[in-house]
């Protein structure tokens, strides 16, 4: 769209300037939470599902064990960041009875974001062969997209033993579901999209995966953009999925996520729910 300056509207470090000690924070707690669920004998780290070292899920089990499974992407551009500094976000839904996997991948410009869709695919069957369970895949920034993405895979097209409903339900928080304006940032010297490319990569102008739940959250303190990203996938999915928009006040684009972390948050209650097949609320 004309007149909107998307280096700026997509740069959130910039936007944030204390994104250090959120991260630094992240990686504490991260690492604080491993060890706890290590020494309990609860994490089986390093579970690979591909062949490079950044193919691999860690799985945080639930103390007492349900029926459920959910995954967890994160974010970091698709270029950045690494799955060991979100270990803390299965704690939440540890907490409910729900195994959380933390899945990492490897990143742009070393393979392309369609690449990294497939590789979260394979993850994502790895944990369907290893456990049969459905997943909830729930996910941050560039992981939202790929959550989104999950929800909205033909699932036997990639293995016909797989259910169709894999993946039942997804909740992506500060989601990019349409990368065509990523083109014109400086940082699509990592991504090499084009017109073309960006749509295949935009679950916006996929299919609408019927039938699914679908959460799409936003900061309240983001960008524009990143709000505007996060109501048109509802709107594009809507009525076929059960798709619902929701603002964080206050929350800029990394605190938004801290709320996983708190068993008791309502962000946690509502992923609960759906990843239970419980009627959200």
């Amino acid at each position: 769209m004309a007149g909107i300056d998307y280096e700026t509207e997509y740069d959130n470090r910039a936007r944030v300037p204390e994104h250090p000690a959120i991260f630094a924070r992240w990686d504490s707690d991260a690492a604080a939470y491993r060890a706890t669920m290590s020494a309990e004998g609860r994490a089986e780290l390093g579970v690979a599902y591909g062949p490079s070292e950044r193919q691999f899920v860690d799985i945080f089990r639930a103390q007492t064990e349900g029926g459920t499974l959910a995954l967890f992407i994160h974010g970091g551009y698709w270029r950045a960041l690494h799955p060991s500094s979100f270990s803390h976000m299965a704690r939440g839904l540890n907490a409910h009875g729900i195994t959380v996997a933390v899945a990492g991948y490897d990143l742009c410009p070393n393979v392309s974001i369609a690449e990294i869709i497939d590789q979260m695919r394979a993850a994502a069957l790895l944990l369907w062969r290893r456990l049969g369970k459905r997943i909830t895949v729930f996910g941050h920034s560039a992981g939202g997209h790929l959550a989104a993405c999950m929800l909205a895979t033909d699932w036997p097209a990639h293995d016909p033993k797989v259910p169709a409903d894999l993946v039942p339900a997804a909740y992506s928080v500060s989601g990019v579901f349409d990368l065509t304006p990523l083109i014109h940032i400086k940082n699509n010297a990592d991504f090499r999209l084009d017109e073309a490319k960006a749509r295949a990569v935009s679950p916006v102008f996929w299919p609408a995966p019927a039938g699914r739940v679908f959460d799409s959250v936003v900061g309240g303190a983001e960008s524009p953009e990143f709000i505007r990203q996060a109501k048109i996938i509802v709107d594009a999915w809507k009525p076929a999925t059960d798709a619902r928009y929701e603002m964080v006040p206050g929350a800029n684009h990394f605190t938004v996520i801290e709320p996983l972390s708190d068993p008791t948050s309502a962000m946690v209650q509502r992923l609960a729910a759906i990843s239970e097949r419980r009627r959200p609320a």
